[in-house]
């Protein structure tokens, strides 16, 4: 965030979108990238070592690991996909999980302090790359090409008349708006957060080299950066499951013979 602090004439100027453009620390290699990477091998590492000597009576890392586990079984593909089907999706829902949620909290991380999905690209990857093809690639695996196009276009019980507005609709919610949306959602709110948090705290900075008045402001934008720092950790989160359970509904949605 130091990136951003910039005083133009001595007056402040806030943050904005092209100070999350960091520059390439070698090649093109840029700060998000790496980051995307440590998340992997923060998770795969953090797993690797909690249940490496399983006991009956779990110690805290397999404590939390366990129940990390759990909540995305069975509070998230579980619940979503359906007692039947979600077995074989609980990895995947697992993953998305933890890999949204290191990479938002690495926002709040001192030092680091750059969520890597604040920038779309990222997003959009997990969702066009990873969840579309693969609810879809179920939904056809499941009910064939045709019939799984019937099941999600052609609603069943809906007077022949209305499919011509509603099928136009329903294509461009499943095939188009729902990838982009889960990305966005994600996005959207780790960038607004960290803008958040730059504009508190950088303008505490600010202030606190202006004249005496200006110095008691200054607590005031510390305070209030402080705050929606431990209200950007909640939403970081809640971000994280809204994106594995969206990403579970659609492939439950996907499987379903029922619209």
């Amino acid at each position: 965030m130091g990136a951003l602090v910039r005083a133009e004439g001595g007056e402040f100027v806030a943050p904005g979108p092209k100070d999350f453009e960091l520059p390439p620390i070698f090649g093109e290699v840029t700060k998000p990238m790496i980051l995307v990477v440590l998340s992997v091998i923060i998770v795969a590492g953090f797993f690797l070592i909690s249940t490496r000597k399983m006991k009956l009576i779990p110690g805290k890392g397999q404590f939390i690991a366990e129940s990390i586990y759990d909540f995305s079984r069975n509070n998230i593909a579980r619940e979503q996909i359906g007692a039947k089907d979600f077995q074989p999706f609980i990895p995947l829902i697992l993953s998305l999980f933890t890999f949204v949620l290191v990479n938002n909290i690495f926002g709040i991380i001192p030092f680091i302090q750059f969520p890597s999905l604040s920038h779309i690209g990222f997003a959009l990857a997990l969702s066009v790359g990873v969840v579309y093809p693969v609810y879809h690639y179920v939904g056809i695996k499941r009910h064939g090409f045709a019939g799984y196009i019937k099941n999600q276009l052609f609603p069943p019980g809906i007077p022949k008349f209305v499919y011509v507005l509603l099928t136009p609709i329903e294509f461009f919610q499943k095939f188009i708006m729902n990838p982009l949306t889960l990305a966005i959602r994600v996005f959207a709110a780790m960038f607004a957060g960290h803008l958040i948090i730059g504009v508190f705290t950088l303008g505490g900075a600010f202030l606190l080299e202006q004249n005496f008045a200006l110095k008691g402001v200054s607590l005031v934008s510390f305070a209030f950066g402080i705050a929606m720092t431990l209200l950007e950790a909640f939403i970081q989160v809640l971000q994280a499951y809204i994106f594995a359970i969206l990403a579970a509904g659609y492939i439950g949605a996907a499987l379903a013979s029922d619209h």
